[in-house]
């Protein structure tokens, strides 16, 4: 394996600019960006400890489900894991 082969570049194009719903507001995205990634790129929260902190994901690979939140009707999906696409609506609110 050379050196060149060691790496893999990634999409240098972002995709289509993209409007997801979270809790009722709406957030822009490219498309194959994750949900997650829409959310914290516009300071959205994703949910409230017990003293009403806001609390965001740590791993983004779907192994911590700090993330999780109700889409397109599916709860406890992990928003890290799910592309964005158009027309998505995410609730965040309700999952402690």
């Amino acid at each position: 394996m050379s050196r060149s082969d060691a790496w893999r570049r990634t999409a240098q194009e972002r995709g289509a600019d993209v409007t997801l719903t979270v809790d009722g507001e709406p957030v822009h995205a490219c498309a194959g960006e994750t949900v997650a990634t829409a959310m914290l790129a516009t300071g959205t929260t994703f949910e409230r400890d017990r003293t009403g902190a806001p609390r965001a994901p740590l791993c983004n690979m779907g192994t911590c489900f700090e993330c999780v939140a109700t889409v397109d009707g599916r709860p406890l999906t992990r928003t890290c894991l799910t592309p964005a696409r158009e027309g998505l609506t995410i609730e965040t609110s309700g999952r402690l």
